[in-house]
């Protein structure tokens, strides 16, 4: 039997495993935070670095000291007299009294005077009083009897010492030496002469000067952090305002933008978000106004063909027929006007027109022999000017021929219709001149704007090929303008940038 859901084992829910959150830190906090770490690094760095070379400045200097001190009572047992009895030393322990009375401790330095192991003479006035430190004079023992002069470093329970003990001798003939020599058989008596440095007194009084930088150090600190947050703030204020901006920036409102102030990168940004806040603003108007054209041209045609197929008799094959060629009709209009407003929406994009070489001559001739096929007129072309200009071939082609077939539907049959191109120094002119209706003076402006008529409306077309016209010359750098007299005829022409000379036909 199998077993029940019941009896099955349930899956173990799964767990999650608990991350922490990291704290989040703003920019202005992160930029502060980084420059106090490098502030602090390269602060104690310094000062570490400092004190480590005046660590060792301290140490060879005591060395120095204790060198030159124990030359000099070398020079003293070697060629120095007594100064009681004006002949040479007679003894170690007159050579170690003489040489305690001359010496003057330096800071944190003490001497002794020791003879035959045991300490004879001190120094009242020396920082330090080696012989009360019982661990130290107890070490002392067998250097001040050894063979030769010592340096070292004991260190005690008291303080770390630097030394040298420098022992003297005096020989079986009466005379001072300072080494043993295994081949004398025995010396009379021995003296040594003790010098010690408080080493650990000695850098302290040094690491004064640090604790002293660490002070100012720290205050270095408070102040970069001061001045630090405060220029923080300042630079990325245009950030804040651009943040600020775009959180108020709707899809329905592109209109605000961000002041800009001086000269700088964050002047720079600020003017590039501009200008593309500005770009925005074009597309989302360019999509409201092509929204708005579709919904007002195309309702028009929709109703009447929802009107007559409503109203058409399915069993009378006349009116099916009827309708059926009145929807085509409609339809193709409508075809036509999407056709015309994905070229207007089309006009802001990089790539609405490629410019190129093209030579106005050849292009003239083209135009001729396509425009015959748009109706029965006298086509002619009145002037031909053969110059290159920079253009797009294929765009300029459509303007040109939108301006033609607009002359053969306001131009009665056989009038004349002339083409003509022409070169001045101030720009290159594309014309089509007709016999037509005309156009009222107050209308030849409003033409060349979406959804406008000459004829109020009477007149079959989107009203929108003057505009794509315009678009086209506007893309170009240029313009187009109208002269029409009511009853004689209309002139339209298309007026592109001048050439270069150098372009120009002899």
């Amino acid at each position: 039997m199998p077993d029940s859901a019941e009896d099955r084992p349930q899956a173990a829910p799964e767990r999650r495993r608990w991350r922490p959150r990291r704290p989040h830190l703003n920019v202005r906090s992160a930029i502060l935070l980084t420059v106090l770490g490098l502030t602090a690094l390269a602060l104690f760095t310094a000062g570490y670095s400092a004190s480590k070379l005046q660590d060792r400045r301290v140490d060879a200097r005591i060395d120095a000291d204790l060198n030159a001190a124990a030359e000099e009572f070398r020079v003293l047992a070697t060629v120095g007299v007594d100064p009681r009895t004006g002949e040479p030393f007679a003894s170690p322990e007159e050579l170690v009294r003489t040489a305690m009375e001359r010496i003057i401790p330096a800071r944190n330095e003490g001497v002794l005077g020791i003879v035959g192991g045991e300490i004879a003479y001190t120094t009242r006035g020396a920082d330090i009083a080696l012989e009360n430190d019982a661990e130290l004079v107890d070490a002392l023992g067998p250097l001040v009897i050894g063979d030769t002069a010592t340096y070292t470093t004991i260190t005690t329970e008291r303080t770390r010492y630097r030394l040298a003990a420098v022992p003297v001798r005096t020989a079986a003939d009466g005379s001072l030496v300072e080494e043993a020599d295994d081949a004398v058989p025995a010396y009379d008596s021995v003296a040594a002469l003790v010098l010690g440095y408080d080493v650990d007194a000695e850098h302290a009084w040094f690491n004064e000067v640090f604790v002293t930088y660490a002070l100012v150090a720290g205050s270095s600190l408070a102040v970069v952090t001061a001045v630090g947050w405060a220029i923080a703030g300042r630079l990325l204020a245009p950030v804040r305002v651009l943040a600020s901006t775009a959180a108020r920036i709707g899809r329905g409102d592109v209109s605000e933008r961000i002041p800009v102030t001086g000269t700088d990168d964050m002047a720079r940004m600020a003017a590039s978000v501009n200008d593309m806040l500005d770009r925005i603003e074009t597309a989302f108007e360019s999509q409201r106004q092509l929204v708005g054209d579709v919904r007002h041209e195309l309702r028009t045609p929709l109703t009447i063909v929802r009107g007559h197929l409503e109203l058409m008799n399915p069993d009378n094959a006349d009116d099916a027929r009827e309708v059926r060629t009145l929807a085509l009709d409609e339809v193709d209009r409508m075809n036509r006007v999407v056709s015309d407003l994905t070229t207007l929406a089309t006009i802001d994009r990089p790539d609405f027109v490629t410019l190129a070489d093209v030579r106005t001559g050849p292009l003239t001739d083209d135009i001729l022999d396509k425009s015959v096929m748009l109706g029965d007129r006298e086509w002619s072309v009145e002037e031909r000017a053969d110059v290159t200009v920079l253009g797009d071939r294929e765009r300029l082609t459509q303007a040109w021929l939108q301006l033609a077939a607009n002359a053969v539907k306001f131009s009665s049959t056989g009038s004349a219709i002339a083409l003509g191109s022409s070169w001045a120094a101030d720009a290159v002119r594309l014309w089509v001149r007709d016999e037509g209706v005309g156009i009222a003076p107050e209308d030849q402006e409003r033409i060349f704007e979406r959804f406008v008529r000459a004829d109020d409306g009477t007149t079959e077309g989107s009203g929108l090929g003057l505009a794509i016209v315009r678009a086209i010359a506007q893309a170009h750098g240029g313009t187009v303008h109208c002269e029409s007299t009511l009853g004689e005829g209309s002139v339209f022409t298309i007026v592109l940038p001048p050439v270069s000379d150098a372009e120009v036909p002899e």
